[in-house]
């Protein structure tokens, strides 16, 4: 995997990967060790002690009893100022402006926490591909040519072999399927190494997955999921965040939150007029 730093991270070289390489890329030291110690006191305070939280790629874990060793924690914007401060970076959103739009937004930003012990992911693709096992579902001619998707990984405890770093096939992201037994996965897959506060960015449509924690330590990153403005969100954040922070949004945020795209609206209460085009 490709590795950048924050002062060589050029977005066309980045882009360049993301679609025609190896779909991943790593920036190292993004985030402060001051920043990466208060997001992990936040997601391991909200971790502790609650009942199980909606996750995916995990039914192997279910059917063997040790969903308990993967947990989530959703709606981080409502948790802690710095999660706001991490999902619009101005490196990062440098880069998805070019990747993905000018107007792109946030599908969603939650912590994902691998116990010692903990098995790993089934091999996928990510939303709103992720469902892709079934193809018949999604429209005809459907393929990753142009991103609908980027997401980061934002890691908080070292990302090592032993620990589980995030498991990929590169060059997948190159024809849009879901992955199967006969692609061998395992076999071709590198993993997305790193350190705390570094930060691993993909196109969601490589095939990836997260890896067993045989370590004696937690694994944990704060995952975010970008889109285009017209996709529809995986997380419905707005409805999940007070009305203070709505009205105390800055232009990022409210671009990340879909507050500047009015879709879907009930056109017949809409205010009369001409709306869209050039002029």
């Amino acid at each position: 995997m490709k590795r950048f730093t924050a002062q060589t991270a050029d977005p066309d070289t980045i882009i360049q990967e993301l679609l025609h390489g190896g779909g991943a890329v790593a920036i190292s030291g993004l985030f402060s060790p001051e920043d990466v110690a208060e997001a992990r006191a936040i997601v391991m305070a909200h971790s502790e002690n609650e009942g199980e939280k909606v996750t995916h790629f995990q039914g192997a874990a279910a059917e063997e009893g040790k969903i308990n060793l993967q947990r989530r924690v959703w709606n981080l914007l409502a948790k802690g100022e710095v999660f706001s401060r991490m999902a619009a970076h101005p490196v990062l959103m440098d880069i998805l402006r070019k990747f993905l739009g000018t107007e792109f937004i946030m599908g969603s930003i939650a912590a994902n926490r691998i116990l010692p012990g903990g098995p790993g992911q089934e091999p996928h693709v990510d939303y709103p591909y992720w469902d892709f096992h079934k193809p018949e579902t999604h429209p005809v001619g459907f393929n990753g040519s142009f991103p609908m998707n980027a997401q980061v990984s934002v890691i908080l405890d070292p990302f090592t072999a032993e620990s589980g770093a995030t498991a990929y096939v590169p060059g997948s992201q190159k024809e849009l399927r879901y992955p199967t037994a006969e692609d061998r996965f395992y076999e071709r897959c590198e993993q997305m190494l790193g350190e705390p506060g570094d930060v691993a960015l993909f196109y969601g449509v490589t095939w990836h997955c997260a890896m067993p924690n045989r370590a004696d330590h937690d694994r944990s990153a704060i995952l975010i999921q970008y889109l285009p403005k017209w996709v529809k969100p995986m997380e419905d954040m707005p409805a999940a965040l007070p009305q203070t922070f709505l009205d105390a949004a800055n232009p990022d945020m409210r671009q990340l939150l879909g507050l500047n795209y009015p879709y879907p609206e009930v056109l017949d209460a809409a205010r009369a007029g001409n709306t869209e085009g050039r002029a």
